[in-house]
């Protein structure tokens, strides 16, 4: 594995630093802004993004550095790097501005264009995960010794439990027209992109969709590796796997252009053809 034992340990260290700042901070006043339309911004995700820069760069100097709230960084994608950090100091910001607890301090890394290893933490759970490729998943509770994540895989999809992690916008646009061709459709959502993929890994739900547009390198690259890690599936509505390849982003937001599918074979197998069905009636 890339990461050494020492690695991972400062890794997750600085994380759960970072995080329970926010935590922290959350009961102060702090500044939001709109970086786009329905996209926020707050004082705490600027500062936690300084810091979380200046300690990877410290721990990888030779590999390229994307943060969310620099975006300068994202020059680094195009770099000469087989190696890139991806970070998101706060995933989830609409969460944490509303004082939910459904938000976390994720980091993913990029080898040649794949994501092989991520570390998400839930400052308001004190919850650690990590993982990845050749490497396996855990779980942290606090400052505890680190225990395999217990990953479960649902039973098949029926008309009476047909659990699907969908986003409020998503359930807006598309849930209508996918309960009427998914018959037992049930969905439900979290605040942050990692959080919700890690409830298809722990079995609550069979799969997670996302069609909104606005997800970008650094929401995915981590929660996607501890995804595929589990064994999931992760591709678009045409079964193409996920990629971080130039075709595939937006060259200058990072961006991911593809539909979003992650979950279980039993799911994806039966539900996916019907779901592009119904996306495209839409």
């Amino acid at each position: 594995m890339y990461i050494s034992p020492d690695r991972d340990r400062k890794i997750r260290s600085t994380l759960r630093d970072c995080g329970r700042q926010a935590l922290q901070l959350a009961a102060r006043p702090f500044e939001i802004s709109e970086k786009g339309p329905g996209d926020y911004v707050t004082s705490i995700d600027r500062y936690l993004d300084e810091q979380l820069s200046t300690a990877f760069c410290a721990l990888f100097p030779e590999d390229g550095l994307i943060t969310e709230e620099n975006a300068a960084s994202r020059a680094a994608y195009g770099g000469n790097y087989r190696s890139l950090w991806c970070i998101d100091p706060l995933d989830g910001t609409e969460e944490f501005m509303q004082g939910k607890l459904h938000y976390a301090t994720m980091v993913g890394l990029l080898k040649d264009k794949e994501p092989i290893a991520g570390w998400i933490y839930a400052p308001a759970f004190e919850q650690m995960y990590f993982g990845g490729k050749d490497w396996g998943l855990f779980q942290t509770l606090g400052d505890q010794s680190p225990q395999p994540i217990a990953i479960h895989q649902p039973p098949a999809p029926t008309a009476d439990n047909c659990k699907i992690v969908l986003g409020d916008k998503d359930q807006k646009n598309y849930g209508r027209a996918i309960a009427q061709i998914v018959p037992g459709a049930e969905f439900y959502s979290l605040g942050s992109f990692g959080l919700k993929v890690l409830e298809v890994i722990a079995g609550r739900a069979g799969l997670y969709l996302y069609f909104n547009g606005r997800v970008k390198v650094w929401d995915t690259a981590g929660p996607v590796a501890l995804a595929k890690a589990a064994g999931l599936v992760c591709c678009d509505l045409q079964g193409q796997p996920l990629k971080w390849t130039p075709d595939a982003l937006n060259p200058e937001t990072l961006a991911h252009c593809q539909p979003i599918a992650i979950g279980w074979p039993n799911y994806i197998e039966p539900l996916l053809e019907k779901i592009q069905q119904a996306v495209r009636c839409c």
